[in-house]
């Protein structure tokens, strides 16, 4: 893909639509600093963009300890003199804790504030440290991950909910404030992404997820890395404000 070449993109977070995005960004020619709690998940990520061709430093990073997040953008500066771009994909995804995520009667305080550190202030935080060097390196792009729960109404999981809607609200904001001064501000709203080894252990989900949508297969980590990549690359330069599905369909807006 054009428009990556010897770019420095942040991202907070790794998982699989992580490694999927790494795989374009290293085709490109990008380096990337990756910052994840669980380190091993880093390291996985870098591996993938090395191998496409690109370079890469992984991180143990808690994004929602201040501390930790502008650790993890002193160290792009460090190791690669500038920032480009940021990727937000981190969420809090720990079983014990995401069935704690009722509504708004039972939940209890201490897991709402929890959800709230990670999957929103951290993209907060993120930006916050990120964007005067964005600025500094001539403007960039910065990808928020959110969900279609985003636009859809869900029976529990409030505060992730609630977090993804406080994304989109926060990437316009980014988007309408800093656009004049060459940033670009965008999210992306994954559907089912699922790897190989994912799609033979889920047959029954696979299932129910292709009753409800429009397209033919469900979604895999290349699927989102293309538009991610795309929108972090100088190919995306007259796109900013918006929110893009990458769901097969899922959610039809007008």
């Amino acid at each position: 893909m054009e428009g990556l070449k010897d770019k420095v993109i942040v991202f907070a977070g790794a998982g699989e639509i992580a490694d999927g995005v790494a795989k374009f960004l290293g085709a490109g020619g990008a380096k990337i600093v990756v910052g994840d709690i669980v380190k091993e998940n880093a390291e996985r990520c870098v591996a993938c963009i090395i191998e496409a061709g690109g370079d890469g430093i992984a991180t143990k990073t808690d994004i929602s300890n201040p501390e930790q997040v502008k650790a993890l953008i002193d160290l792009a500066i460090s190791e690669y003199g500038k920032i480009n771009g940021l990727f937000n994909v981190a969420a809090n995804i720990n079983p014990t804790e995401v069935v704690k995520d009722t509504n708004p009667v039972d939940i209890d305080l201490a897991d709402w504030q929890r959800n709230i550190d990670i999957n929103l202030t951290g993209f907060m935080l993120t930006s916050k440290y990120a964007i005067p060097h964005i600025l500094e390196a001539g403007g960039g792009s910065i990808v928020n991950t959110v969900s279609d729960a985003l636009y859809a109404g869900m029976p529990d999981k409030v505060t992730y909910s609630v977090t993804k809607a406080g994304i989109g609200a926060m990437t316009r904001n980014v988007a309408s404030r800093f656009g004049k001064q060459g940033i670009r501000c965008n999210a992306v709203s994954p559907g089912l992404v699922m790897t190989e080894s994912g799609l033979q252990n889920s047959e029954q989900i696979v299932g129910m997820v292709l009753q409800m949508i429009p397209a033919p297969r469900v979604g895999k980590p290349e699927d989102m890395g293309s538009i991610v990549a795309f929108l972090l690359s100088d190919m995306s330069e007259w796109i900013t404000g918006q929110s893009i599905c990458v769901d097969g369909g899922a959610v039809m807006r007008t």
